[in-house]
């Protein structure tokens, strides 16, 4: 071999040792920053709203499909709520089917001033199959931090009278076509205009209704030209022999974060998980294996997807995102978190038992990010972020769960975060009533709203 050859080829093997390393080079780790505690208020788990008076009977109650077998339970409060993995089931403390439509499980929030919020009650038991007389509700509360409770000023309830939704409802010989869990299973909420926006699981779809919660349009999801759909697509048809169906979108995996900019003309939603891969059985990851998630945009005025997406790497294959709202401009906040429950202060030595936490909370952080600084491949770079499982309370300001100053929030889906002002955003749990149990071993969690002083987190670059 030639010395210009011998030389050509070391240039090419430096050429790609330098690729391989900058490929399976770390990414900077976001700046960690405190989160102090300026507001606590505690909506009770117990909290109902009665359904409307122009609704079937059937709304009366809820939870009636929520047991084991997804047989019809007539009698309230007969069926004991559990939470916890097979090996170590827990008990909540709290019976179902109950009287009336339950407020909680909260999975969407929006300041609207006045130190109020728009929050969003999501399918109701936590699947498609469960929840046919959960209606679907959108609320305005309002935390007192002073006295720690929580006022529940109004709820609006979701409904298809003009028959918008292309596909069979709960309640489609009805009138009033009021939405069930059944139907969507909605999971995070915007406002333009006088108009909602709701980010779906079950499609996953885009709806968008009018200022009453009349259904206008269901948008179908589309990433790259290709549809997206999950297993409880009401357009997916199941084979009639045992084999395999063809979906994009794992269960429970569809919208769960959603965005909007400044002036509503674009939203931002953000896929809980990664879209599956067929080719290698798993869901999207990038060179070193690390899942990541879509955030995809949406032309809110033409009403239909750009195109356009931008990839969130988790932390930890498994992990899930729980909301996604801007702060300004481009910049924005995501919850992520594992599936983990509970303290680990509390957790099982040895075998799991019932009375601790078999696998306890480990990772519930916010981060920063912004739509502007992504990388040529469109990675997200996660700028800082706080720990939602280690809240300073100098001032014992922790209505629950508070000890030698700190204040955890180990609930398995924390679902909410907004920002209020130039120093502070909020953060609240969907507490799945009555299946979760994360502030205590044995009892039904309560919807808890946080406020946090976080000025250096919101002024990160």
């Amino acid at each position: 071999m030639s010395s210009f050859h011998r030389r050509a080829a070391s240039l090419a093997a430096l050429l790609v040792a330098l690729s391989a390393a900058a490929a399976g080079a770390e990414t900077p780790a976001p700046q960690a920053l405190p989160a102090v505690l300026a507001g606590h208020a505690v909506l009770p788990a117990m909290t109902f709203a009665a359904p409307p008076a122009d609704a079937p009977a059937m709304f009366a109650t809820s939870g009636k499909f929520a047991g084991p077998t997804l047989a019809r339970i007539d009698r309230p409060f007969s069926v004991m709520g559990t939470t916890g993995s097979k090996d170590a089931v827990r008990q909540t403390g709290q019976t179902f089917p109950f009287v009336g439509q339950a407020v909680q499980g909260f999975s969407g929030i929006l300041s609207v001033g006045n130190g109020e919020y728009v929050v969003l009650t999501d399918n109701g038991f936590g699947s498609k199959a469960n929840s046919p007389d959960a209606m679907l509700m959108v609320h305005r509360v309002k935390p007192d931090w002073q006295t720690g409770r929580v006022a529940l000023l109004n709820t609006l309830f979701l409904s298809d009278p003009d028959k918008k939704v292309p596909f069979r409802i709960v309640t489609e010989a009805t009138r009033e076509r009021y939405l069930t869990g059944a139907d969507f299973d909605i999971e995070s909420v915007q406002i333009v205009g006088d108009h909602y926006w709701f980010g779906d699981e079950l499609g996953p779809f885009l709806i968008e209704t009018d200022a009453t919660g009349r259904v206008l349009t269901v948008i179908d999801t589309v990433v790259e030209g290709r549809p997206v759909r999950s297993p409880d697509n009401p357009y997916l048809t199941m084979p009639g022999a045992p084999g395999p169906v063809a979906f994009e979108s794992r269960r429970s995996k569809g919208f769960e974060g959603m965005a909007v900019s400044e002036d509503g003309r674009t939203l931002y939603p953000l896929l809980e998980g990664g879209l599956w891969d067929p080719a290698k059985g798993a869901p999207e990851a990038d060179a070193q294996g690390r899942e990541y998630l879509r955030v995809l945009e949406f032309d809110a005025v033409g009403k239909r997807f750009t195109g356009k997406s931008w990839k969130y790497r988790l932390e930890a294959n498994g992990n899930s995102i729980g909301d996604f709202n801007l702060i300004g401009g481009t910049r924005g906040l995501i919850i992520e978190r594992d599936q983990g429950e509970g303290d680990a202060a509390k957790a099982c030595q040895g075998e799991p038992k019932p009375d601790c936490f078999a696998a306890p909370a480990r990772l519930k952080r916010v981060y920063l990010v912004d739509l502007a600084d992504a990388d040529a491949d469109g990675f997200l770079r996660k700028i800082a972020s706080i720990d939602l499982l280690a809240i300073q309370d100098p001032d014992h300001k922790a209505r629950q769960g508070g000890r030698d100053g700190t204040l955890t929030f180990p609930f398995i889906t924390i679902e909410n975060v907004a920002r209020v002002d130039a120093d502070h955003i909020i953060v609240a749990n969907d507490n799945n009533l009555p299946f979760s149990a994360g502030r205590a071993v044995d009892r039904q969690d309560d919807n808890e709203f946080v406020l946090l002083s976080v000025p250096e987190l919101l002024n990160a670059k």
